[in-house]
């Protein structure tokens, strides 16, 4: 029987998501707006499309992650007043205020994966996850899906 990447990251995820659900629900937050919030939380005041860019999800997705984030009071979204199309996304002082305890909790999940592990080994994992993740996003496997070979 051969390993597959792909389950175990599978099994990996919905833990995670299961994890981050509980954890998170003390700040009113979903595992699937945490994405949004951390990331704005790297770079605030951005635009909804860029923000959707970033993370590489679907502009209906991100638009429904940010209303429910809206709604709950970590961001609002104002008009770019350079493109009126466009909305910029700001996280609020609640926002601010729960970032440390929702980083705290995405620590707590990574030391509890890494526990008993080396940290060569951690250090190695996340250098081949990195890899991972910049070949999936490339530009290269959606040729490879279409089939064009080269």
């Amino acid at each position: 029987m051969t390993k597959s990447v792909g389950r175990l990251v599978s099994v990996l995820y919905r833990r995670n998501q299961v994890y981050l659900d509980a954890a998170l629900k003390e700040y009113n937050l979903t595992a699937s707006e945490l994405a949004f919030i951390i990331s704005l939380y790297k770079k605030d005041g951005i635009s909804q499309e860029e923000l959707s860019t970033r993370l590489a999800i679907d502009k209906a997705a991100t638009a429904n992650a940010l209303r429910s984030l809206e709604n709950k009071g970590y961001v609002s979204r104002t008009r770019n007043p350079r493109d009126r199309r466009a909305n910029i996304i700001i996280i609020t002082e609640y926002a601010r205020r729960m970032e440390k305890g929702v980083r705290k909790q995405l620590r707590n999940w990574t030391n509890f994966l890494t526990e008993g592990i080396e940290k060569e080994s951690v250090q190695t994992m996340f250098e081949v996850l990195e890899k991972m993740a910049k070949k999936v996003e490339s530009i290269e496997l959606c040729k490879k899906l279409g089939g064009h070979d080269e």
